[in-house]
């Protein structure tokens, strides 16, 4: 679990949207969020999955952001917008190889 440990992270959005400071448990539900969501649509783009496994992904993402982060649905989405534009694709990619399955174990979404 190397990248569970890492600071904080700002959101600097739009003004009619609170700044937001997200550490611990929340960064890392973030950082999975953007993991399983940015996977699934690149996957799906590549046409290695279909459709109906794309929306399983982003439903989960939806369920950790819901159950596991506070503030409200515009604040996730500048921080998951900020998450995704600090890292590239592969990136990205080694971090779903890698902590997927931790993610789902420690942000369960039942």
């Amino acid at each position: 679990m190397r990248w569970f440990v890492f600071g904080l992270f700002m959101v600097h959005a739009a003004p009619a949207i609170a700044q937001r400071v997200y550490s611990d448990n929340e960064a890392v539900a973030l950082r999975c969020s953007n993991t399983l969501a940015y996977t699934a649509v690149a996957l799906a783009g590549a046409g290695l999955i279909g459709e109906p496994e794309k929306e399983v992904m982003l439903g989960v993402t939806i369920r950790i952001l819901d159950r596991h982060v506070s503030g409200t649905w515009r604040q996730k989405k500048a921080a998951m917008e900020i998450m995704r534009d600090r890292r590239d694709l592969d990136a990205t990619l080694e971090d779903y190889q890698r902590n997927a399955a931790q993610c789902l174990q420690r942000f369960p979404i039942n």
